[in-house]
Order: C-alpha cells, then structure tokens, then sequence
C-alpha cells in the first residue's frame, strides 16, 4: 500500500509540474499573439484646463482607428495617456508610453506647451510622435522625431492679422494667456504682422496678460478699454477666453474679438453664450465643406460616431495624425520607431482630412490656408478661407 501510495504522489508531483510547464507557454503565446499588434500612443490632456481640446482630438483619432483598424496586416492598438494639462505630468506620460508601453509612435498634444515638454523625450528614446494642432515653432524645432499636421503660429498670426487690418482695423490691443507658449507665440507674431502692415509701430496700442485658471480681469479689460483699439486679439485656452469676452461685454465694451484655433470648441461657446457671439476665429477646418474625398468619408463617419454634436476643426487633426503614422507605417513596411520617423520624413501626397499632407525639412505640415469662423447663434461658422503665400 505505501508502493501504491508513493507512485500515487509522484504521478500527482509530474502532472503538477507539466500544468506548471503549460503555464508558460500560455503566457509565451500571449506575447506571440502581441506581436501581430502595433501600438499608438494618444498623448492629449483628458483632465485639466485643456480637457475639451485633448477629447476633441481623441475622437478623431478613434474614428480614423475606426475607419483603418489595421496594418500591414496587423490590428492597430491604441493607448491613451492623460498629460493632465500639466507639463510636468506630460512628461510622465509621454515616458509611460515609450518605457511602459512600448508604442511604435505617438500622437499628440492639444497645447504646444504639452508637446515640447515630452520633446525630449521623443527625441532621446527615437520615438516619432505627431501633433495635431501643436502650432508652437518649437515643438518640432532641433527635434527628428517630432511632426505636426497642422500650420504654424507664424502663418495663423499672419492670417488674423490680415484679417484684421483688411476689416478697417489701425489700432489692436493684445490680451494673452501668457503662461501659455502658444498664446504667447501666437501674439508675438500677430504683432509683427500688424505693426507691418498698418507701417505704424505704435499700431498696437497695449498688451496685458493673464494667466491659466484665472477668472477675473476686470483690470486687464480696463487697461484695455482706455486704449481705445479698433480690435481685440485674445489668443489663449478657449474657457479664460470666453470669460474675457464675457466680461468685457459686462463693463461696455463692444469692440471686436479675434483669437485663434484654441477657440474652435464647444466650451467655448457654452461659457461665453451671448456674450461671444461675432467672436472670429483663424482654424483648420470646416465640416460644411471637406475639400477632399477623405474629409468627406471622415465628416460622414463622424456624424455617425457623434449624432448631432459639433465638431471641432482639431478632431480632423487628430484623424489626420493617425492617418499619417499609418501611411509610414504602410510606406516604410515596418512599425519600427526608426523607420516610421523615416518614412514620416519622407510623407508628401497623403490625402488626410483637412487636405494633402506633406512635411517639410522641419517636419512641419505644408500648409498656407486657414479657415475662417464668426460665432453666429452660439456656433461658430464658416466665413472665409484666407491663403498667404510664402
């Protein structure tokens, strides 16, 4: 009985150990299976000041995922990092996605700020990423592997300039968000523009700032209202921005308000209510009219993802974003970090969304038109279409 009862033991000991052998090769199966997926990071603020503008661009990431789930053949994953609207918790997340994760490229960020505070880190670890609406010059400046689909603060602060000063305009007041580089940048160059055109360097009468998160600014309005401008240039996040305007109109003022793509949402539109409207805006696109085939089938399919809401200009880019890495991928036959930056590189005649794409020395999209919107009845609306030549 004891032979029987010790050969019992030793075939229960074998089998447990061959059950300890097929675990194994389950989890070894599982990173097999793994590699017929090819990971993209979205790099966007979900929570914070910049929430509504990081979830514009995710949605048309999601839809483009939609539209194109695969290839080379293999499912495409995506992988979302909140960068909080913190540059110090975009760095952390950008890291989560190239140590942690282990993404082939990575999409984003809503705010030029976030974008340059993961630069480095793209750059060291020779991940590409592409911004959607990340219209700051240094965000791809010195950096390989940093590309953008959108236009630059330059040329959207020429643009308005333009605007403004073909509107009658001889005087401008400038209220920036100044804790926020695309505010700030996109200033500066509305101010050069100006100042050039009207020929008169006093043109701009005055320039105040504010800060993200604030919610007064009777005294910044104040200054403002003394200098008597013929228009308001504001750019900066779109709820400070609304809050501006909407304070404005509290103390008098009637004077226009211009700003930039930032403004180009809901929010900014629901805080600001009446007070917003004639609100005039530079951004990248307009639904009611996709100049190509692809911003047709994206438009259609977006209807049908987000029945009855407004869509912002910087969901086409983020579809555009998507579209783009995964051309590299396609021209490039690989979804090695590497070679997707090469192949990036290399992108000319990709038709996206929001028109042809194609990147210069710098990785900046090729673009000289921008759109131009007027709130009318609390949404914004298409006005013109202004191209500048280089």
């Amino acid at each position: 009985m004891r032979k029987i009862a010790a050969l019992l033991l030793a075939s229960v000991m074998i089998a447990t150990s061959f059950t300890g052998c097929k675990k194994v090769d389950s989890a070894e199966s599982t990173g097999a299976a793994s590699s017929d997926t090819i990971k993209i990071g979205i790099f966007e603020p979900l929570t914070g000041a910049n929430a509504a503008g990081g979830e514009a661009e995710v949605e048309g990431v999601k839809i483009a995922n939609k539209l194109y789930p695969t290839v080379l053949g293999k499912k495409v994953e995506l992988v979302i990092a909140d960068n909080k609207s913190d540059k110090a918790q975009a760095t952390t997340a950008a890291a989560r996605l190239i140590e942690k994760d282990k993404v082939s490229a990575i999409i984003g960020s809503w705010g030029s700020s976030l974008s340059m505070a993961a630069g480095e880190l793209v750059k060291k670890n020779k991940v590409p990423a592409v911004g959607a609406s990340c219209t700051n010059p240094l965000v791809t400046k010195g950096n390989d592997y940093y590309f953008r689909v959108c236009y630059l603060d330059p040329f959207q602060g020429t643009v308005m300039a333009n605007y403004a000063f073909k509107s009658g305009a001889k005087k401008a007041a400038i209220i920036q968000e100044v804790s926020n580089d695309y505010a700030v940048g996109l200033a500066t160059y509305f101010k050069e523009a100006f100042v050039k055109l009207t020929g008169d360097p006093k043109s701009v009468v005055t320039t105040v700032n504010y800060n993200t998160n604030d919610q007064e600014f009777g005294a910044q309005l104040s200054t403002v209202k003394a200098a008597n401008p013929d228009v308001v240039f504001a750019p900066g996040n779109f709820t400070e921005s609304a809050l501006v305007m909407k304070q404005a109109r509290q103390l008098g003022m009637t004077v226009p308000f211009l700003g930039g793509d930032t403004w180009d949402i809901d929010t900014f539109t629901s805080v600001g209510g009446k007070d917003v409207e004639g609100a005039t805006i530079s951004t990248f696109f307009d639904d009611s009219a996709p100049v190509t085939n692809e911003g047709k089938k994206f438009v259609a399919e977006y209807k049908v993802e987000y029945p009855g809401k407004n869509m912002a200009a910087v969901t086409a880019l983020g579809y555009d974003a998507y579209l783009v890495i995964i051309k590299a991928i396609e021209a490039g036959q690989s979804s090695k970090p590497t070679d997707i930056r090469d192949a990036l590189a290399k992108t000319s005649g990709v038709e996206g969304a929001t028109g042809m794409l194609k990147f210069d020395e710098n990785g900046d999209a090729d673009k000289n038109s921008a759109i131009i919107k007027e709130v009318k009845n609390g949404k914004f609306t298409y006005k013109d279409t202004v191209t500048v030549a280089k």
